[in-house]
């Protein structure tokens, strides 16, 4: 059965971090190009990042660009989104999402984990 389970939410303080995993299970990560996308209340789904097979293709928005790192651990069949300083504004659900493009044409979804940044 194919799936991507995330994982590490919760609730952070502002410049806090939290580090999301993205594990698969049914096929290889390392064939996919892995996206990070979140959706907050009452917005529309915003991509924030995604890394293919070369660790050298790694995409970020700019609103998280300098603050999120992407990673993944193909032994582990494992992408990780490390968040650092994080603000109230990353408040979202978040999802990974596999893939042959970066951030579009994604395959399988999985079903998310919330972030909660607040004081």
């Amino acid at each position: 059965q194919v799936q991507l389970v995330e994982s590490g939410g919760g609730l952070v303080q502002p410049g806090g971090s939290l580090r999301l995993s993205c594990a698969a299970s049914g096929f290889t990560l390392d064939d996919y190009i892995i996206g990070w996308f979140r959706q907050a209340p009452g917005k529309e789904r915003e991509g924030v990042s995604c890394i293919g097979s070369s660790l050298n293709s790694i995409y970020y928005a700019d609103s998280v660009k300098g603050r999120f790192t992407t990673s993944r651990d193909n032994a582990k069949n494992t992408v990780y989104l490390q968040m650092n300083s994080l603000k109230p504004e990353d408040t979202a659900v978040y999802y990974c999402a596999a893939g042959v493009g970066c951030l579009y044409d994604m395959d399988y979804w999985g079903k998310g984990t919330l972030v909660t940044v607040s004081s």
